[in-house]
């Protein structure tokens, strides 16, 4: 039997709900992976985690009387990696999220193997951004329901590309991200520059960042 990629990986929880850590701690147990604490508070965190000594940080934005986005700075100092792990997938609290040093953003509505994943990449020193978050960033980036529906059609890889170029990567950075080259990060911005109806590369960064393309 192969050894799960994520075995002896030490995981940190952050969640006020007893019941939801619980429940995680099984999930991921079945994936090997070291849950090392818990901790329902930002302060109860900050006592643990020299002790705890995790790879990485899961942490909820909503705990009782205060914000997950509050222990980001502080473990964006100490050098610790964090997922956010949330009910929230509107564009403001991902963005926030990652200004404020996190590495992950899933929601609690994403499948358990977005989880997995977004714990592989961190571990592997990338950023992750799970499948509806990144559908959620980039339609509010779009606007309105029509661009809801135009981001339905990009694949994952091609969301990657639009939140990278959003993050104001050049086509060298999001390639040594992505482990591509830069002639293949090329290529996906033919397809997302298709899909998304809009006249060319000029007018695609237009669109990213201010949500207004000249469209075809």
């Amino acid at each position: 039997m192969t050894d799960s990629p994520l075995r002896n990986l030490k995981v940190f929880l952050v969640d006020d709900h007893p019941a939801v850590r619980q429940g995680l701690s099984l999930m991921l147990s079945q994936a090997e992976v070291f849950i090392c604490g818990e901790a329902e508070s930002i302060a109860e965190t900050l006592t643990k985690l020299e002790q705890a000594v995790p790879d990485i940080v899961l942490v909820d934005i909503s705990l009782d009387h205060e914000s997950g986005f509050d222990l980001l700075p502080e473990l964006h100092k100490q050098r610790i990696k964090s997922i956010i792990y949330t009910m929230h997938s509107d564009a403001s609290s991902i963005e926030k999220a990652f200004r404020l040093g996190a590495d992950g953003y899933v929601t609690k509505r994403d499948a358990t193997s977005d989880l997995l994943e977004a714990l592989s990449d961190v571990m592997n020193g990338k950023r992750h951004i799970s499948k509806l978050s990144a559908q959620n960033l980039a339609a509010s980036m779009i606007g309105g329901s029509s661009g809801q529906q135009q981001v339905h059609q990009l694949s994952d890889r091609e969301l990657e590309i639009v939140e990278l170029m959003r993050q104001g990567c050049s086509t060298a950075d999001i390639a040594q991200e992505l482990f591509i080259s830069p002639r293949t990060v090329e290529s996906y911005y033919a397809r997302i520059i298709e899909k998304l109806k809009i006249d060319g590369m000029k007018s695609l960064r237009r669109y990213i960042h201010s949500g207004k393309p000249a469209q075809r």
